[in-house]
C-alpha cells in the first residue's frame, strides 16, 4: 500500500469512527471506566445543599464562614489494545475482513479513550509479538494506531493469545483498560487471562464471520489453515463431517466466553455483518 492510498484510509476510518467516538460512546466510556478516585481539587464557600461533611474546618475557622472542599475524579487511565494480526482474521465472507472490523472496533475505542484524556498503546501479537507501541496520549498517537493496524505485515501467521497476555503483564505494571480484539480461536489461555485480570479491567471483543460456524454441503472440497497453511481435501457431503465441525466450532467458542467469565472478564461477540456499534454500546451500558 503506497502512502497516498495509506493516508486516505486512514482518513477514512478516522472520520467514520471518531464521529462514533464523539456522539456515541464518549460518554458511555467515561461512565463505564472510572479514574483512580477522587482528588482534591479547590475550596469554595458553602452553598446550600453542599455536604457538610466536605466542609474545611480549617479554611472555616480562618475566614469565619463555612468553606468546602472540592474534589474531581482523577480521570487519567490507560487503555491497551491486544489486537491479534494472525491469518485467520484475513477472512470474510461479507463485505469485509475480520481484521477490517477490528481495526475499526480499535479506532472507535482509541478515539473515546482520547476524548477522555487517556492514555492508549498497542500490542500486535500472532504467536508471538508482531508490534508494541507503549501508551501515550494525543490524536497524532491514535493516528500512527489506526495506521499500524492497516498497514502492518506479520512475520507470522498463527495464533498464541497465551504469549500476547503474558507480554501485558510483563509491560504494564500499572492497572489498565484492557481491549482483547481476536476471533479467538485457540485455547488454554485461561492460566495467564487470570493473572491479567487480577490486576487489569480486561475484555476480550471475538469478531467472527458467519461461514465458520458450519461447513455447507458442497462435495469434496480443498481447504487451506489460514495459519499454518496446510491444504486438506475434505468431503463436505458427510454428514460426520459438517457435525464434527461445527461441534469443535462451539466447543471453541464456550471455552472463549466461559474463560474470560470466570476469570471475571467482559465478554463481547459480533459478527463481520453485524453492527459492532451496538454490541459496544450494550456493553458499555450494561456495565455502567
Amino acid at each position: 500500500m503506497d502512502t497516498k492510498d495509506l493516508l486516505k484510509k486512514v482518513r477514512k476510518i478516522e472520520i467514520k469512527t471518531r464521529r462514533l467516538s464523539d456522539h456515541i460512546f464518549g460518554g458511555e466510556y467515561h461512565s463505564t471506566f472510572k479514574g483512580r478516585g477522587m482528588t482534591f481539587s479547590e475550596v469554595r464557600q458553602y452553598q446550600f445543599g453542599d455536604d457538610v461533611r466536605s466542609i474545611d474546618w480549617n479554611v472555616t475557622a480562618r475566614y469565619n464562614e463555612p468553606y468546602v472542599k472540592v474534589f474531581e475524579e482523577e480521570r487519567e487511565l490507560t487503555m491497551m489494545l491486544l489486537v491479534d494480526i494472525s491469518g485467520s482474521e484475513l477472512f470474510g465472507t461479507a463485505h469485509q475482513f475480520k481484521k477490517d472490523v477490528i481495526t475499526e472496533i480499535a479506532a472507535t475505542l482509541a478515539f473515546s479513550a482520547t476524548q477522555n484524556n487517556d492514555k492508549i498503546g498497542l500490542i500486535l501479537f500472532t504467536d508471538k509479538i508482531e508490534l508494541y507501541i507503549p501508551p501515550k496520549k494525543g490524536k497524532s498517537h491514535v493516528l500512527r494506531i489506526i495506521r499500524e493496524l492497516l498497514e502492518f505485515e506479520s512475520t507470522s501467521k498463527e495464533t498464541n493469545i497465551t504469549e500476547a497476555l503474558k507480554f501485558l503483564s510483563n509491560v504494564m505494571k500499572k492497572k489498565a483498560i484492557v481491549f482483547m480484539l481476536s476471533d479467538f480461536i485457540g485455547d488454554n489461555f485461561e492460566h495467564t487471562l487470570k493473572i491479567a485480570s487480577k490486576k487489569h479491567d480486561v475484555t476480550g471483543i471475538r469478531v467472527y464471520d458467519e461461514k465458520e460456524e458450519a461447513i455447507p454441503n458442497l462435495g469434496m472440497v480443498q481447504m487451506e489453515d489460514a495459519e499454518t497453511g496446510e491444504l486438506v481435501l475434505v468431503n463436505t457431503q458427510s454428514k460426520a463431517v459438517r457435525t464434527g465441525y461445527a461441534a469443535h466450532y462451539k466447543e471453541r467458542v464456550a471455552y472463549y466466553q466461559n474463560t474470560f467469565t470466570k476469570c471475571g472478564s467482559g465478554v463481547i461477540s459480533s459478527r463481520v455483518d453485524e453492527s459492532y456499534v451496538k454490541k459496544l454500546l450494550g456493553y458499555f451500558k450494561r456495565r455502567g
